[in-house]
């Protein structure tokens, strides 16, 4: 650490804070913020439900534009807005497979998948498996499933809000938490009280808004601190280029951080793991047909590669800004490089440390918060209606009223944000990290279920159960070997020999684990489909329902075309 740095007073706290982060109490930029957050609070407020359809589906009225920027945001989480910047930052060409994986997933999508779960028409993910294999087991272990992945994915989240947090209000003092801690309690629990009143469709409405704001404030502080700084003039996406040659090594050279095969095994993760996302496709349950799904995912692409394509250009700015104002960005003999938590919040830094006006860092700030929370919404949907739906009501009590469904929806809403908050108190890993996960975990796990369960009409209730129970065993293997004890992060890269192996951590990398799994996943569901008997005609004919050309009413699954067919 540069003495420079060491006599700006701009110390790390602890070791969960960011170096150079300046913490303290800004009045404007927290009266921005504050503001916000009332205008989410009262979105929720005004598009709050009662009713199962508007809960989970948003009542099937979102248009494509207004879904497209719900997805933009859903998906643009701190993993995105903050997380991606950093992991180019810390690992320069390896956090590139970050870029193509988020990216590719939606070709897939949009080609695949989007007008097919449209015309399904159910509510959730594990509505979808369990309708589709005709098995409780079956959705249940999708279920439980869902909620995991929210819990895994919602906890970058939360590290995000609290990081950023603190550059806007500072430590406000919570008895018994550091200044971080205190900044999570406060934004998970604005965040779980919105939702609670809201649903779908209050966090849909939230969602638009969270997008306009989120690339507002990327771009403006992209361009604002390429220009400043003098980097940049009108495409810092290509002009950041010539900065190369000032930069490390690490930063600019292939593979330095990173092997191929783990570039290769991160990036497939990642592209299986968004088509796998059960908060990203129940979006398409959100929209009144298949064409909507169709441009719905057309728009988002568009709207997210307008964050993605800027990304590598920001963490250059943000390296450069980093190692002439703070200390050497990556480990040298004299210094441990930049930490996990400085890399998880460059963008702000790299505003900061432009000396740019105070209200205008607040607001690449407000940025980072507004895409935490959208994501966040989008995941406790997801997870509290896999509970609520899947598991109380079409498993536990099937006779369930829709206000029953709503109040155990509501519950689990407040249960995973506690749970989530907790485990975001002393989080292992960077946001990013934490976030590919959950994205391992909904490759191995859903997105062969969906693939075969839309493609192909012959998968089978003993094939879907024997391809989950085998997705879940191997993306928990390389869990244990790194995560559980925290013995490293992004697998190969960080230094982690794997409590179990050290091999095994090489060729199956926790952040990577969807290549090996998706495969065998699908192997495994295939063979067991062909050795055990055909799904029933009914079955079949939901399947092709999927793919028929004929229109469908707003309200209408292909359960009820199928239905009305006979």
């Amino acid at each position: 650490m540069s003495a420079l740095f060491e006599a700006s007073g701009l110390v790390a706290q602890s070791g969960l804070l960011p170096e150079g982060l300046d913490v303290s109490f800004k009045a404007l930029p927290a009266v921005m913020v504050t503001a916000m957050l009332a205008v989410f609070l009262a979105i929720g407020y005004v598009f709050k439900v009662a009713d199962t359809e508007g809960m989970w589906v948003a009542g099937r009225s979102i248009g494509n534009v207004e879904n497209g920027m719900a997805i933009g945001a859903n998906w643009m989480s701190a993993a995105s807005y903050l997380g991606m910047a950093a992991l180019i930052a810390t690992s320069g060409f390896y956090g590139l497979s970050f870029v193509v994986g988020w990216s590719t997933g939606y070709f897939i999508l949009l080609i695949f998948m989007a007008a097919q779960m449209r015309r399904f028409g159910k509510y959730t993910a594990p509505d979808f498996v369990g309708d589709r294999f005709n098995s409780d087991t079956a959705r249940a272990i999708a279920a439980v499933t869902t909620f995991l992945i929210g819990f895994v994915y919602a906890i970058g989240q939360a590290r995000g809000m609290g990081l950023v947090g603190l550059y806007i209000f500072g430590d406000i003092g919570i008895p018994g938490l550091t200044g971080y801690q205190s900044m999570v309690v406060l934004m998970m629990a604005i965040t779980v009280g919105y939702l609670t009143l809201s649903g779908m469709l209050g966090a849909t409405k939230n969602m638009a808004v969270q997008y306009v704001i989120l690339i507002v404030a990327f771009l403006a502080g992209l361009y604002v601190v390429g220009f400043t700084n003098g980097y940049s003039t009108v495409l810092p996406h290509i002009e950041y280029g010539a900065m190369f040659s000032a930069l490390a090594s690490e930063f600019s050279e292939p593979f330095v951080s990173g092997g191929y095969y783990l570039w290769i095994a991160t990036a497939f993760s990642l592209v299986v793991g968004t088509c796998g996302l059960p908060h990203v496709l129940v979006r398409f349950y959100t929209v009144e047909s298949e064409r909507t799904a169709r441009w719905s995912t057309v728009w988002g692409l568009f709207f997210i590669c307008l964050l993605y394509l800027s990304a590598p250009a920001f963490a250059a700015f943000g390296t450069d800004l980093y190692a002439e104002n703070i200390g050497p960005v990556y480990e040298t003999a004299n210094s441990a490089g930049m930490t996990d938590a400085a890399g998880d919040v460059i963008v702000v830094l790299a505003a900061q440390l432009s000396n740019l006006p105070t209200w205008f860092v607040g607001l690449v700030a407000a940025g980072g918060i507004a895409a935490a929370i959208a994501t966040t919404a989008g995941l406790f949907i997801a997870g509290s209606s896999a509970i609520s739906h899947d598991i109380y009501a079409n498993i536990i009590n099937e006779d369930a009223t829709q206000r029953q469904q709503v109040l155990v929806g509501r519950i689990s809403i407040i249960a995973l944000g506690a749970i989530t908050t907790l485990a975001a108190l002393d989080p292992a890993a960077p946001i990013a990290a934490l976030v590919s996960y959950a994205f391992s975990l909904a490759g191995a796990v859903l997105f062969p279920m969906f693939f075969l369960g839309l493609w192909w009409e012959n998968t089978n209730r003993q094939g879907a159960l024997a391809g989950m129970t085998t997705g879940l065993t191997i993306w928990a293997i390389p869990m244990v070997n790194e995560v559980v004890p925290a013995y490293g992060i992004l697998g190969g890269v960080a230094g982690a020999d794997g409590v179990i192996s050290a091999t095994l951590a090489q060729w199956l990398p926790a952040i990577g684990s969807a290549l090996v799994a998706v495969p065998v996943v699908f192997g495994v569901t295939i063979a067991v489909s062909l050795v055990t008997a055909e799904p029933d005609l009914a079955t079949k004919q939901l399947v092709r329902q999927c793919h028929s050309p004929k229109p469908m009413d707003r309200q209408q699954s292909a359960e009820d075309a199928v239905s009305g067919d006979d």
